[in-house]
């Protein structure tokens, strides 16, 4: 595969990553959607404060948003990659109630891990994803 099979997709409900270093989404020849890490961040890709559960929610409306940006949604999703500041038991129950709300009991693969800190400062919390696009005529 070259660099120019590669579809990136920046949706324009979502600030421009390319400042910081990376695409919202990349579609790959195939059935894999890898998308990039999202937190809570207002149009301009600065992380809007808020406690800890806030971010959780804010993150997981970005990815929604970055899925539809290629046509996909929280059910194509097979694996997420979840990143805490400070990382204790007690965040668990924020992440899992965000989580269930939106997979139900089809959870997909999770690593999540914890972090000294994150991209910016603020940044509580981030959530990368990869996606798998349903075969044509499914």
């Amino acid at each position: 595969m070259s660099l120019d099979e590669r579809t990136i997709t920046n949706p324009p409900a979502l600030h421009d990553p390319t400042p910081f270093g990376y695409s919202h989404a990349v579609s790959a020849p195939g059935e894999l959607v890898f998308i990039g890490g999202q937190y809570a961040s207002d149009a301009t890709g600065a992380p809007v404060p808020g406690d800890f559960a806030a971010q959780v929610e804010l993150a997981f409306d970005r990815l929604r948003s970055a899925l539809e940006g290629v046509g996909l949604g929280y059910e194509h999703v097979v694996r997420l990659g979840t990143f805490i500041v400070d990382h204790d038991p007690g965040k668990l129950e924020a992440l899992g109630k965000a989580l269930h709300a939106r997979f139900g009991d089809r959870l997909p693969a999770q690593t999540l891990s914890g972090v000294a800190s994150l991209a910016l400062p603020g940044m509580l919390f981030e959530v990368d994803a990869v996606a798998v696009r349903p075969a044509r005529g499914r």
